[in-house]
C-alpha cells in the first residue's frame, strides 16, 4: 500500500504570490496617485488675513466647486474641441494606413516583408518629443529642406505651423509615429487566419483583393476594435506634440489641449486644486467613451452571434 501523498503546501497561494509585485505596483503609481488627485479636486486654498506668510494660506474642503469651475471653462471646452478636430484627421488616417500595409504584408507573394515590417515599426520606436521635434525643424521654413527644395523650384511655401495647417502639421507626427505599432497589431492577427480559409477562397475564385475585403477584414475585426480603442485613448490624451512644438510657433498656446490645460494650471498658475479637478474630469471622460465604445461593440457582436 502506497503511503498518502502528502499535500502540497504554498501551491494554491503561489498564483497569488506572483500577482503581489503588479498590485503593489499598480496601487503605488496607479491607484494611489488618481486617489490623490481626487482628494485634491474637492478642496481649494484661501487666503486668510493679510499675512504673506504661511500662515496666511490654509487649505479648505470645496466640495465640488473646483468641477463647476472646469465644466463651465471655455478653455477647456475650446481646447477639447480642438482635440476633437485632430482625432477626426489622426484616426482614420492611421488606422487605414495600417490596415492597409498590414494587408499588403499579409499577401503571399511580397518581398523584403521582414525589412518592410521593421521600417514601418521603426518610428514608434522614436520618443513622441524627439519625433515633434523632428518634424518641428521639418516644418519651419527657416531650417527646413523641404522649404528650400520648393522655394528653389518656385512653388510657394504654405505655412505648416500656422492656421487650419497646424491641424495637418501635428496629425502628420502622430500618423507617422503610431501607424507601425497598429499595423503590427492587425499584421499578427492576419497571420492567425487559418490557411485553410485562403484556400478556400481561391478555390472559390476570390481575387486577392475581394480576399482581403470580404475575407480577411471581417476576420481582424476584433484588432480593428483594439487599436481603434487605442487610438481614441491616445487622441484624448494628446499632449507632447502640441508642448513640443509650441516654441516653434505663435499658433498653439498652452491651452491648446486639456492635458496641456492640466499642465499650465498645475505649474504656471501655480492651481494644484483646479488642474486636479481638470484631469479629474478628463480621466471620467475618457473611460466614459472607451468604455461606452466597447460595450457597443460587445452588444452588436452577440447581436450577429444570435442572427446566425
Amino acid at each position: 500500500m502506497r503511503p498518502a501523498r502528502r499535500p502540497a503546501y504554498g501551491v494554491k497561494g503561489a498564483p497569488y504570490a506572483f500577482l503581489v509585485p503588479a498590485a503593489l505596483l499598480f496601487c503605488l503609481f496607479f491607484a494611489l496617485p488618481i486617489g490623490y488627485a481626487a482628494w485634491l479636486s474637492l478642496h481649494r486654498v484661501e487666503v486668510k488675513g493679510l499675512g504673506l506668510g504661511s500662515g496666511a494660506r490654509e487649505e479648505v474642503w470645496a466640495g465640488l466647486s473646483n468641477y463647476t469651475d472646469a465644466l463651465t471653462d471655455a478653455e477647456l471646452l475650446h481646447g477639447a474641441l480642438r482635440v476633437l478636430g485632430y482625432g477626426a484627421i489622426v484616426v482614420p488616417v492611421m488606422l487605414g494606413l495600417a490596415l492597409t500595409f498590414a494587408l499588403m504584408l499579409d499577401h503571399e507573394r511580397v518581398r523584403f516583408a521582414p525589412a518592410t515590417r521593421l521600417a514601418i515599426f521603426l518610428p514608434y520606436a522614436i520618443p513622441g518629443v524627439v519625433a515633434a521635434l523632428l518634424w518641428g525643424f521639418l516644418y519651419l521654413p527657416e531650417v527646413s529642406p523641404l522649404h528650400y527644395g520648393l522655394d528653389r523650384a518656385g512653388l510657394p511655401q504654405p505655412d505648416l505651423l500656422d492656421g487650419g495647417s497646424l491641424y495637418l502639421a501635428l496629425s502628420n507626427i502622430a500618423v507617422w509615429g503610431g501607424t507601425g505599432f497598429n499595423m503590427i497589431v492587425i499584421y499578427t492577427a492576419l497571420r492567425a487566419i487559418p490557411a485553410e480559409v485562403h484556400e478556400a477562397a481561391k478555390l472559390d475564385g476570390c481575387t486577392p483583393l475581394q480576399t482581403a475585403l470580404r475575407i480577411k477584414v471581417p476576420m481582424v475585426a476584433p484588432a480593428l476594435v483594439l487599436t481603434f480603442f487605442f487610438s481614441i485613448i491616445a487622441t484624448l490624451q494628446v499632449f507632447n506634440e502640441p508642448t513640443t512644438l509650441m516654441p516653434l510657433t505663435n499658433g498653439i498656446s498652452t491651452t491648446w489641449s486639456p492635458l496641456m490645460k492640466v499642465h499650465r494650471d498645475a505649474f504656471a498658475e501655480n492651481d494644484i486644486y483646479s488642474a486636479s479637478a481638470t484631469a479629474v474630469v478628463i480621466a471620467f471622460v475618457t473611460l466614459t467613451l472607451s468604455f461606452g465604445f466597447l460595450r457597443t461593440v460587445n452588444r452588436r457582436t452577440r447581436q450577429e452571434e444570435a442572427a446566425r
